[in-house]
């Protein structure tokens, strides 16, 4: 069963890592490189201040929360116990990819990549999603960097899904943990005021 999962999985990556354009390539660098991104992660800081003020903290930390659990259990936590190699280093794999860029670490099962764009999407969208639906484009966003993983041969695709089951998980729990301890605080505070008063 597991080595059927695994020889679909290879099938399914040549086959997308192959839909490539000589073109496209420098733009799915761009999109897969993370430093790419910090303008628009400054700009939702910027936003959620703006819009926020004191309580933007909160949304601040859950935020970095997720994108921290997720990472740390794709990175820290599966890669090691699986020790499944990227597409990039597997020998039979290697003759018949499209290679982009440098492979980077050995080992690929869950991406960190979709993980934390994921969880990242996921949180803003649990958080703040009914007030601004437009936020419901960084599910797109996200799909996207997380695609390019497989465009540029870092990832297969079961990779890629699970790193967004892992983003996803990681974002409802510290989502989670943010609204429980909001109302123990909300709580803590109407208890204190029933107890002056």
């Amino acid at each position: 069963m597991i080595d059927t999962l695994n020889q679909l999985d290879i099938e399914l990556f040549l086959w997308l890592n192959g839909r490539y354009m000589p073109w496209l390539d420098p733009i799915m660098i761009w999109i897969t490189e993370r430093n790419s991104w910090f303008p628009l992660y400054a700009l939702l800081i910027g936003w959620l201040i703006y819009k926020y003020r004191k309580q933007a903290i909160g949304f601040l930390l859950t935020i970095i929360a997720a994108v921290a659990i997720g990472d740390q259990i794709a990175s820290s936590v599966l890669k090691p116990l699986t020790h499944r190699l990227r597409p990039c280093h597997e020998l039979a794999v290697q003759k018949l990819m499209h290679p982009v860029m440098e492979c980077g670490g050995l080992y690929g099962f869950v991406s960190s990549h979709a993980a934390t764009t994921f969880a990242l999407a996921t949180t803003l969208w649990l958080l703040l999603g009914k007030r601004y639906p437009w936020l419901l484009w960084g599910f797109l966003w996200a799909a996207i960097v997380s695609y390019s993983r497989i465009y540029v041969a870092a990832h297969y695709p079961l990779d890629v899904l699970a790193g967004t089951g892992v983003g996803v998980l990681s974002a409802q729990l510290a989502v989670f943990i943010f609204r429980w301890w909001l109302q123990r605080s909300e709580r803590s505070a109407v208890e204190k005021k029933s107890f002056v008063d």
